[in-house]
């Protein structure tokens, strides 16, 4: 496994603080080809935080997460579930793109294991500072990230568990890009409505200002 030196967060739970020290972060070799670091967003005082895997095209673009079709799809299911958008933080698991150019297209690659464990400090800094009442995965490699190699998401989503380290709970479900690509596109979406109907009851048995 290539090693790399690893994110170095400033000893800080200011957000702003924290985003611009991550803007020149060279933790692994994924700031050479990004266009730049997409942090998290949302508000400090977050109910929740959502986390993908890695930002995709439109976000390196845009220098935000979860703007391209696959943050539209999960504002329209996190609205269907009842969670207040606005009370929710959003990240990534890697805040660099990861790409292989094909023509002019610019084609999503998963990240290896070690380039997550290098950023992972990023995502516990972010966690420290909100100190949401759940953390809702999207996808494996968040989840792993988070709960490790062994998590297997096809066996845990939608359940609630202890997050290790943090005084909060978790959940894991599928990511909102994986809907997009599924063959009956229908269904996954309403599993997904339905695991994060899971995360909206968590959130109102925490007693968080969520929708009742």
């Amino acid at each position: 496994m290539v090693k790399h030196p690893g994110a170095q967060p400033p000893d800080t739970d200011d957000l702003d603080e924290l985003r611009s020290a991550a803007a020149s972060c060279e933790g692994c070799d994924l700031f050479r080809d990004a266009t730049r670091t997409v942090f998290g967003d949302g508000p400090g005082s977050a109910d929740a935080v959502f986390v993908g895997e890695q930002p995709g095209d439109q976000e390196d673009r845009a220098g935000e997460p979860f703007v391209g079709p696959a943050g539209r799809l999960l504002d329209r299911a996190l609205e269907e579930a009842g969670i207040d958008r606005e009370r929710a933080y959003v990240t990534n698991a890697v805040k660099h793109f990861k790409f292989e150019p094909r023509g002019k297209r610019r084609i999503h690659k998963k990240p290896t294991r070690s380039e997550v464990v290098a950023c992972r400090p990023w995502l516990t800094a972010e966690l420290a500072a909100i100190r949401p009442a759940l953390v809702v995965c999207l996808g494996a490699t968040a989840a792993q990230s988070l709960l490790g190699t062994g998590f297997k998401l096809t066996d845990h989503r939608g359940e609630i568990l202890d997050l290790p380290g943090f005084p909060a709970r978790v959940t894991a479900t599928q990511h909102p890009s994986a809907v997009l690509r599924a063959p009956d596109r229908d269904a996954a979406y309403q599993d997904l409505v339905r695991d994060l109907r899971v995360a909206a009851e968590e959130l109102r048995r925490a007693g968080t200002r969520q929708p009742g």
